[in-house]
């Protein structure tokens, strides 16, 4: 194969490579934060329970209902997210503990914590069921993991 020929196909090849990895869209819906692990003992009081979340951003430029997306742990703990519109440009927390859904911040009303401390995979779905997201963390030095 002549030289020219040889770096054609390799620069191609390597083009390949760099289109080939998943990268997130410049507008999307998208987990942007999970603290699974709520500061201090686990003593299942609802401020603790509270501190457990998971953030999701919308860095588009419309709204998007959230109606029926899920969002699940590892061991399959499914929070169904209510009728809620996220707010372009917008960040919503949702919460493990208890309280009032807000514009912000959404509550799974649980009492017992659903995300693992030294491990876990958080998956956020659309009603259709498709996977929009999807992070894991796997750091037992720190508590929580930005996506």
């Amino acid at each position: 194969m002549p030289a020219a020929a040889l770096a054609v196909a390799a620069a191609l090849g390597a083009a390949a490579l760099l289109t080939a990895a998943p990268v997130r869209a410049a507008g999307s819906v998208h987990l942007a934060k999970i603290s699974y692990d709520s500061p201090g003992k686990d003593m299942r009081s609802n401020a603790s329970l509270a501190a457990e979340y998971v953030q999701t951003r919308n860095s588009t430029s419309r709204p998007v209902s959230l109606r029926g997306w899920t969002l699940t742990d590892a061991s399959r703990h499914a929070c169904v997210l209510p009728a809620f519109t996220l707010r372009a440009g917008a960040t919503a927390t949702a919460h493990t503990g208890q309280g009032r859904n807000s514009a912000a911040h959404l509550h799974q009303q649980r009492r017992a914590y659903v995300w693992n401390n030294d491990r876990d995979r958080a998956t956020l779905r659309r009603s259709s069921g498709a996977v929009q997201d999807a992070r894991s963390s796997a750091n037992a030095d720190r508590d929580w993991t930005s996506c």
